[in-house]
């Protein structure tokens, strides 16, 4: 035997409906920000891993002018020969100056 109930039914099954639909917005809206968070640090992570290849290159380049300088003396020479002008004697040192992009007017 159905019981129509009339509208209390239609009524029913939409506030059922409705608080389904609210308790997935509140599940939505209290992970968003967790989930724009974790985005933000995977691109933190990954901007760190570039940086860090960047700095361990540096750094193998650094260790090995650092291991030239220690067993090349003529490492040294040219070193001092570039950065400090030092010369042998009887050799003449001749400075470049670097070229402007000015016009000469």
């Amino acid at each position: 035997m159905n019981v129509n109930v009339g509208i209390w039914s239609i009524l029913t099954k939409v506030a059922v409906g409705l608080v389904i639909v609210a308790l997935l917005l509140l599940i939505g809206m209290k992970f968003l920000p967790l989930l724009q968070q974790n985005e933000r640090m995977r691109a933190d992570i990954l901007r760190l891993q570039t940086q860090l290849q960047i700095e361990e290159a540096k750094s193998k380049q650094l260790q090995a002018q650092i291991d030239e300088l220690r067993n090349d003396p003529n490492a040294i020479e040219r070193l001092a020969r570039e950065k400090l002008g030092y010369a042998r004697p009887g050799e003449t040192v001749i400075h470049f100056e670097p070229a402007t992009n000015a016009p000469p007017w």
